[in-house]
């Protein structure tokens, strides 16, 4: 990565419940889990979703230079409705947390790579409820962060 590019990054999976945050270190080596954020679906068209906010938040506490938004392509590479959902989430995230940009990247295999992970360590049921939306944040920004790194090598 060029020195330009430095600094911690903010991996997002969002889904319908939950929010998942991952965090990269400030070289974009790696990636790892921050915090599942419950989705705020009772704000009115005007106020800014709680968990809109805390992201917000997030991203000022780590100085983060970009958010990374996995966005769910379906296996035939077509944008469904829940990329709409992912593709409108990240747009008014990109509103508040400006100038900081939101990346969106293809996310495709995420929560199933991250659930897989997961239960080959052992974790499973709740457990894994609890942290799969941060494990598949954790894949969306450490692919992320590869393919950059291809690109500038």
């Amino acid at each position: 990565m060029s020195e330009s590019s430095r600094g911690v990054r903010l991996g997002v999976d969002v889904g319908q419940v939950r929010v998942g945050v991952a965090r990269s270190d400030p070289h974009g080596i790696l990636a790892t889990p921050l915090v599942t954020l419950a989705r705020d679906l009772t704000a009115g068209p005007d106020a800014v979703p709680s968990d809109l906010a805390q992201l917000a938040q997030l991203v000022t506490e780590h100085e983060a230079v970009e958010v990374v938004v996995g966005l769910p392509v379906n296996l035939a590479g077509r944008h469904g409705p829940a990329a709409q959902h992912v593709s409108a989430y990240a747009g008014r995230l990109a509103e508040v947390i400006a100038p900081v940009p939101v990346t969106l990247t293809d996310e495709r295999m995420s929560t199933v790579v991250a659930s897989r992970r997961l239960a080959e360590r052992g974790v499973r049921g709740k457990r894994q409820r609890a942290v799969v939306d941060q494990a598949a944040a954790v894949e969306i920004l450490q692919s992320w962060l590869e393919a950059q790194r291809r690109r500038t090598e």
